[in-house]
């Protein structure tokens, strides 16, 4: 696999990234703090960079960054993205005082639609939306067989995020195509259960799973 750049270096971005490497995949980190970022990860095969600089070294940026602000983030990368698959895995969600969702900041449509809107020559691909950050890179530690979605307009985008969701530890049974990316209102809604869902299960890795 090439090289994978990760936009964020927050839970999210240090979960794919540490699994990732783990699987042979060479990694950067885009980030503000790029010093900040090389002193934690001191000693690791992962590295870290400016955003700009990470988005030019890799045609498949994963957007780990915050979705409430993605997409002002990324329409202002447009130009530099132009070409490029962004995988999505964010939601776009208001905070409760808790700091845990509150409900979704694009209400009738998802993240995932309006960046494809906004970014024409990006192929997006959403993703790893339906977990908590702590299985998207060990998917087979669950207690039972977890499935991941994909929601794109570009059929070869998604072949190209089926390879990446396999180098996490993703078996091709796990994964169902729901389709384009409309399909991700869906998937983003869920995060609206999370909050009920880590209260009652407590900060344990846990994923959707369909059983059929």
């Amino acid at each position: 696999m090439n090289t994978i750049s990760i936009l964020g270096s927050g839970r999210v971005g240090t979960a794919l990234a540490t699994a990732l490497a783990q699987n042979g995949a060479a990694v950067v980190i885009g980030t503000r703090d790029p010093e900040r970022v090389r002193t934690e990860w001191a000693g690791t095969d992962v590295e870290a960079t400016d955003i700009h600089d990470a988005i030019d070294r890799s045609d498949v940026i994963i957007n780990a960054t915050p979705g409430d602000t993605s997409l002002e983030r990324f329409t202002a990368l447009a130009d530099q993205l132009a070409g490029k698959i962004l995988v999505d895995v964010s939601n776009a969600t208001t905070r409760g005082d808790d700091g845990m969702p509150g409900g979704l900041v694009y209400q009738g449509s998802s993240l995932g639609e309006l960046l494809q809107r906004a970014l024409p020559d990006v192929a997006v691909v959403k993703t790893l939306n339906t977990m908590l950050f702590s299985a998207m890179g060990s998917p087979a530690s669950l207690g039972s067989a977890p499935t991941v979605f994909l929601s794109a307009d570009d059929i070869d985008a998604k072949a190209r995020v089926r390879e990446l969701l396999a180098a996490l530890g993703w078996d091709e049974t796990w994964i169902v195509d729901l389709g384009g990316i409309e399909t991700a209102r869906g998937t983003e809604a869920f995060a609206l259960l999370v909050p009920s869902l880590l209260g009652a299960l407590g900060f344990a890795p846990f994923a959707l799973s369909i059983a059929r």
